[in-house]
């Protein structure tokens, strides 16, 4: 699917579905996980598992599918001596993608670029300066412009600090941009997820944020229960495509534990909700599986139906 195509499908109203978690379905099926990087070098050490999952995905029903390259800038890389690979890495990951599209799709799917500001470990003291940042994600997001992704799906942005400078590399692609930011609860509040930094609140993030342009606003990497408001929050500052793509389970470094992960078929249920409340995306981020992505399409497709 052209970057074109899934802009006008936004457009005409239409709901449409984005893949599950890829780094903790590659950690269910057996790939070892790593502390600084997570699933980053499973493109290299396991292409067969990381194209199989896009196939799954695809054959689930989803419309976007996006690269194993949350964890894969040249400053992740580098933690675990790999920093020379970015270029296969990004290669590689896009052309698992393109390549599950091809064996698996039988309507249009679109590839989204993984990128994320998430430091090695997630040691936020890990941020080299500004410059240098921005050269890291320009770097990423070109590689994956370059490869033949359809647009860039910044993900698991979590400061307003960091977050703008991946946002300028995405734009300076010339793709489309979907911002995907992470929130919790604190007390009465919506802020963003952030670990060891002052919070900030959701709504102030998106004053941050939203003048630089995105095309799409993503709720991800989130818990399902904190979903509702933080899409009212949302809709109070941005009037353009709103998706949703929430967490279930928990992390516990390096691995992600599945105690309590949401039914798919509870999952559906509050896709209705989501809907009703204007998400025109709906997918799964760090612990759902293709079950949960067949469950959201069977809810999108009965929802169809029923109009």
């Amino acid at each position: 699917m052209s970057s074109v195509t899934w802009q006008d499908a936004l457009t005409a109203g239409q709901t449409l579905i984005i893949d599950g978690g890829m780094g903790t379905e590659l950690q269910r099926r057996g790939v070892p996980m790593n502390e600084v990087v997570w699933s980053g070098a499973a493109v290299l050490t396991h292409p067969k598992v990381v194209r199989e999952v896009h196939e799954d995905y695809i054959r689930a029903g989803a419309d976007v599918i996006i690269t194993n390259t949350f964890g894969s800038t040249r400053q992740m890389l580098a933690g675990i001596g790999r920093g020379t690979d970015v270029e296969q890495v990004h290669r590689r990951a896009v052309a698992l993608a393109q390549d599950a599209r091809a064996a698996a799709a039988d309507r249009p799917v679109s590839i989204a670029g993984s990128l994320s500001t998430s430091p090695p470990e997630f040691d936020h003291r890990a941020y080299p300066p500004p410059e240098e940042e921005l050269s890291i994600y320009r770097e990423s997001a070109q590689l994956l412009a370059d490869a033949g992704v359809d647009l860039i799906a910044l993900e698991m942005l979590e400061e307003t600090t960091h977050a703008p400078l991946a946002m300028r590399a995405a734009k300076e692609t010339g793709l489309p941009v979907w911002l995907g930011v992470s929130c919790r609860r604190d007390g009465n509040r919506i802020v963003r997820f952030t670990n060891n930094v002052p919070q900030v609140s959701l709504a102030d993030s998106l004053d941050a944020l939203l003048p630089l342009a995105p095309d799409v606003v993503n709720i991800m990497h989130s818990e399902i229960e904190v979903i509702s408001d933080a899409l009212a929050v949302v809709q109070t500052r941005w009037s353009g495509p709103v998706g949703v793509y929430p967490e279930s389970g928990y992390f516990a470094k390096p691995n992600w534990n599945f105690t309590d992960v949401i039914p798919p078929s509870d999952l559906a249920r509050e896709a209705f909700r989501w809907m009703d409340a204007g998400a025109q995306l709906l997918g799964g981020c760090c612990g759902t599986t293709p079950a949960h992505v067949h469950a959201l399409r069977s809810a999108v497709d009965d929802r169809n139906v029923d109009r």
